[in-house]
């Protein structure tokens, strides 16, 4: 027993509800931690991880837990026995819940609280009342030395104190003697000090020795002095008189307030709600502390709280070189790559997983190509390749993350694409015909490769140079009879499109016929792309991008592999319920097909090929080519209702003219390897780096403003555009016709 581990997951901050049912209690909100414990584990050991871990003190501490099957009783753990008596009690589990609940006021005073190996600490907080919400209790701030750049604000000269910084913060500084864990913590307090008391001080001393500081009001007497204590690393009060004459809640104006002050009182929040507004900052700062914040302050205020919750920006373009071993270690067969200027200014950085480049191996031979803008603190945008997998969803490639969109930057994406999937088979590719990347397909796969144009971009082209001749209506039905034409597996359907077109405008005409129908339309296409006609495919894979692009750079690299680790391992479970020989969308498609094949008649021509007669309509099909004059065999990779009252006519095998790529055990094969877990990558120290390995961030920052998001696949993209009723003329009406 003395080798095994429980997993202790401790809570804190909640509280416990009864059931009224049965009498059992149950917890109920605030934080849970999970750490490791063995018959080895002392209880003083344990007490204090979990005051580092909860940021309170042991010694106030009191730890409880619930016997095996029964929850009415909470048992106390008071000495090392009672601990070990838990670990045994719950020997054949892997975990045991522990409740943190904190007895009485915190301590007076921080000499009590544990050394803090991290590096955040917490706030002295003296005599506060018990009845202080515990979020509040526990407001960290950063070791950092104290923000400078300060922010002017005003407080509100409502003639009392506002209760919650009041009850919160008036004796957060007890007077001589109290000690405190650094110099920032000390400063810390003082900047609450005042706030609860009404008024403004400033420093005659302010250094890594000593601080003294004075009420700013002349005259006032009030003065504070401290200094590290001797032969200790605590900071201790020396001189404080308490005492002043300046009228303490009357001086409000001009107080100063630094943007890293504000954002370690809102980051609790900002870590519950991530779309905390800067408006409703400004509001909650002004109603409970009584600080007017514009809406710029409060914005910053939010960069910084974000900055101290998710790491800094700054610092994650530093670790981009270890991340990237990191992400290979622990996924041998992934590639990770990062490039950077002349400058070390980071420029891209490519990521493809070992389970999503052998998964790949196993779908369709066809990617989609597409990015999207990111809102991060420096702009950049994400590439990304996708691929439909046996089931008709999309299956994670390769991503990227680049300084900006440009043709050079989808050459080197494209280039590492490449390198990580390694395939022989010619590569059906889908995208954007603007971004240049047609040319660097050619250079770098050659004549591996078919690239098919994004019909929703050509459509929006179309409108967009057509816009203003023609009105709402025609250019509609121009659009409508352009994407017949795209998904007309016949030439004389695809013909009868143009000509349609043509009726309405020749120069439409002469735009589409133009515009390389080879990379677009299923009648000239010579490559597979499975009736799929746009490259924004893996719109699910898009909007986990967006979920995240607000993070740093490294960490949103993280989480979109732990939402890929995810999706690989549920759709693997799922999958291993399946009892059909197709995937279950592949299956329902051919079951429909199969129902109309029963009123086919077949007639024999010669060899392998066939005559199948429905109506007044006959299509050949050629059993053994997989070819069928409908094309749609050829196009979507199942056979078509003609084919299939072929097949059975034969007495074959229905599921032996389906491709490949459909049946369940490629499937499986594309979800059969997992991603594993990165570890967190510390920050490297710059003695140990090599220059060049040194990564900056890009020297652009975004502008102001979100961008657009990526607009869902609609046949329907042409808005109404304004018709005078007197003229009849486009882009105005009669009130502005001249």
């Amino acid at each position: 027993m003395d080798g095994k581990k429980i997993i202790a997951i401790c809570q804190s901050g909640g509280e416990f509800v009864t059931n009224k049912d049965d009498g059992s209690l149950f917890y109920t909100g605030g934080e849970a931690y999970a750490l490791d414990i063995n018959n080895q584990t002392v209880l003083k050991d344990f007490k204090l991880e979990l005051a580092e871990t909860f940021q309170c003190c042991a010694e106030t501490m009191a730890i409880k837990y619930f016997l095996p099957g029964n929850r009415k009783t909470l048992i106390t753990i008071s000495k090392d026995k009672d601990l070990n008596r838990m670990i045994n009690f719950f020997r054949d589990s892997d975990q045991v819940e522990v409740f943190v609940i904190l007895e009485g006021a915190v301590a007076r005073n921080v000499s009590n609280m544990p050394a803090s190996r991290s590096s955040r600490t917490t706030v002295s907080e003296a005599e506060i009342p018990s009845d202080v919400p515990m979020d509040l209790m526990q407001t960290i701030v950063s070791d950092e030395p104290v923000e400078t750049t300060a922010l002017s604000v005003c407080l509100l000269n409502d003639g009392e104190k506002h209760r919650k910084a009041a009850a919160q913060w008036e004796n957060i500084i007890t007077g001589v003697d109290q000690r405190f864990n650094t110099f920032a913590e000390f400063r810390e307090a003082l900047h609450k000090y005042s706030i609860a008391h009404g008024f403004t001080y400033k420093y005659k001393k302010n250094d890594s020795h000593r601080v003294t500081a004075k009420c700013k009001t002349e005259g006032c007497p009030w003065r504070i002095y401290a200094s590290r204590l001797s032969t200790t690393q605590l900071i201790c009060i020396k001189k404080m008189n308490p005492e002043h004459t300046c009228g303490g809640a009357i001086v409000k104006a001009g107080y100063r307030a630094t943007r890293g002050w504000i954002g370690s009182i809102i980051k609790e929040k900002l870590k519950v709600s991530p779309n905390y507004k800067p408006k409703d900052i400004a509001s909650d700062i002004k109603r409970d502390y009584g600080i007017q914040l514009n809406y710029t302050q409060a914005w910053r205020a939010k960069e910084i709280a974000r900055e101290q919750l998710q790491g800094s920006y700054k610092e994650a373009y530093s670790q981009l070189p270890l991340f990237c071993e990191k992400i290979m270690e622990a996924n041998p067969g992934s590639l990770a790559t990062f490039g950077t200027k002349e400058n070390s200014s980071f420029r891209r950085l490519f990521v493809s997983f070992h389970a999503s480049i052998s998964g790949f191996h196993h779908c369709r031979p066809l990617i989609f190509i597409d990015s999207t803008l990111l809102y991060s603190k420096y702009q950049g945008t994400l590439l990304a390749a996708t691929a439909a997998d046996g089931n008709d969803d999309f299956f994670p490639v390769s991503f990227a993350v680049v300084d900006e969109e440009t043709e050079e930057n989808w050459h080197w994406f494209l280039l590492q694409l490449k390198s990580a999937i390694s395939t022989t088979e010619h590569i059906t590719f889908v995208s954007d015909f603007q971004k240049g990347i047609k040319e660097s397909l050619i250079d770098i796969f050659g004549n591996e490769c078919y690239h098919g144009y994004c019909l929703r971009s050509l459509a929006e082209k179309l409108n967009k140079d057509l816009k203003g001749q023609f009105s709402h209506d025609a250019r509609r039905l121009m659009v409508q009879d352009f994407y017949a034409a795209a998904y007309a597996s016949k030439l004389e359907v695809f013909e009868r499109c143009l000509e349609n077109i043509r009726a309405i405008s020749s120069e439409a005409y002469n735009w589409v016929a133009s515009s390389e129908p080879d990379h677009w339309a299923n009648t000239y296409f010579a490559g597979a792309r499975y009736n799929h006609m746009t490259s924004n495919f893996g719109q699910q894979f898009y909007s986990w991008v967006s979920e995240v692009d607000e993070l740093p750079i490294t960490q949103m690299v993280d989480v979109l592999r732990g939402r890929i680790m995810e999706l690989i391992y549920r759709r693997r479970l799922e999958s291993s319920d399946w009892v059909t020989r197709l995937t279950p969308f592949m299956e329902n498609k051919l079951q429909n097909e199969m129902s109309k094949a029963q009123s086919l008649q077949v007639l024999r021509s010669h060899g392998s090929t066939f005559e199948v007669v429905s109506g007044e309509t006959v299509e050949i099909v050629d059993i053994d080519n997989w070819d069928c004059s409908c094309k749609y065999w050829q196009l979507c990779g199942l056979p078509c209702c003609h084919a299939i009252a072929v097949v059975e006519c034969l007495g074959r095998d229905v599921y032996d003219h389906c491709s490949r790529f459909f049946m369940i055990e490629s499937y499986r094969l594309t979800y059969a390897e997992s991603i594993n877990p990165i570890p967190n990558v510390e920050k490297p120290e710059k003695t140990e780096m090599p220059e060049a390995t040194i990564v900056t961030p890009p020297p652009t920052k975004r502008p102001p403003g979100r961008p657009k998001l990526k607009l869902v696949e609609s046949v329907d993209i042409i808005k109404r555009q304004l018709q005078c009723s007197t003229c009849k003329g486009l882009g105005h009406n009669k009130k502005t016709c001249k």
